[in-house]
């Protein structure tokens, strides 16, 4: 079953066609991995399903609805949720408080009824922290629950930024370069969270990566670009054998 498909997309940015009539489609409970050189047009990809962009052709399509013109911040409300390289994070605030935040989609209610705490506020905040606590758990981050994000190391935040998003309950997870950063050992730990993030929660993921260790590791297809285009889509080993694959990365 199609969860997301991706329509011809295009964009310019002045005279430049930095996405180029790219088309894939994503099967629910499948690691579906974008990969290319630098400037291949992959984060921009992000950026127009996160709808951070406005596509100049093409349509964005998400369990069976039209997305495209769907505004940015109701794209969590759908069940929409991602990750940035660049970790974008609230630095001076803990980690639960983080991940509380990751809760807003699913908050109800009016303000009147927030400020004066009403039962039923009380028991939704209840739920939204039981919500949060099993991200914690499972995500092994029970040790940074109270530490204030300017004090954690870098693979740590970047395991903070994961559960943030998990937080949401996304139906589709976008990785942007999740083991961007990372040494060997929280890359192998990356890969395990992924996979459990599959299999265990049933999320449908989305990734952009250029470690081929663990797009090997973790994808069921993927998707190359070069300058916007796409060059070939497959399985991890059909991709990176094909012969304007390995032009793209070692020239030629």
């Amino acid at each position: 079953m199609t969860l997301f498909k991706a329509d011809n997309l295009a964009i310019n940015f002045g005279g430049i066609k930095a996405v180029d009539g790219v088309s894939f489609d994503v099967e629910k409970g499948q690691v579906f991995t974008i990969i290319g050189p630098n400037g291949a047009g992959k984060t921009t990809v992000f950026n127009l399903i996160s709808r951070i962009y406005d596509p100049t052709e093409g349509k964005l399509m998400f369990e069976g609805q039209d997305i495209t013109d769907v505004a940015p911040h109701n794209i969590a409300n759908l069940g929409i949720a991602r990750t940035f390289q660049n970790i974008e994070l609230f630095e001076h605030a803990t980690v639960l408080h983080n991940l509380l935040l990751g809760r807003h989609a699913h908050r109800s209610g009016n303000i009147a009824s927030q400020l004066l705490f009403l039962p039923s506020v009380r028991k939704a905040e209840l739920e939204h922290r039981e919500k949060v606590e099993h991200v914690i758990d499972f995500l092994d981050l029970q040790h940074y629950r109270d530490t204030y994000i300017v004090n954690l190391p870098y693979g740590a935040r970047k395991v903070v930024e994961l559960a943030r998003a998990l937080c949401t309950e996304p139906k589709l997870l976008l990785l942007d370069e999740p083991s961007s950063g990372l040494n060997t050992e929280e890359t192998e730990d990356m890969a395990f969270w992924i996979h459990d993030i599959r299999n265990e929660l049933g999320i449908t993921v989305l990734m952009v990566e250029h470690d081929m260790t663990l797009v090997n590791e973790v994808s069921d297809r993927v998707l190359a670009l070069n300058y916007g285009r796409v060059l070939a889509l497959g399985t991890p080993s059909e991709v990176q054998s094909h012969p304007e694959v390995i032009k793209a990365y070692l020239g030629g």
